[in-house]
């Protein structure tokens, strides 16, 4: 929540969950620019390859490439 964004998404699969997500952008602190530096220098060559996030750059997590009707218009 510390990057621009016009909307985060969580899942909340109860109300405790639901509750800890509200909690959290209540009481939600930016970073300072300083220490998002910091973090991002020491995260940099971890980051380059994408290796830590297979849910971006492979089918992996992709629940519509074994379920392609799922991207079809819905009939209203």
């Amino acid at each position: 929540m510390n990057l621009p964004t016009s909307v985060v998404i969580t899942g909340c699969d109860s109300m405790p969950v639901l509750d800890q997500a509200i909690e959290a952008a209540k009481s939600f602190k930016p970073i300072p620019e300083a220490e998002v530096a910091a973090l991002l220098a020491r995260t940099k060559d971890a980051a380059k390859e994408g290796e830590f996030e297979v849910f971006k750059n492979t089918d992996e997590h992709d629940g519509t490439i074994k379920q392609p009707k799922w991207l079809e218009k819905a009939e209203l």
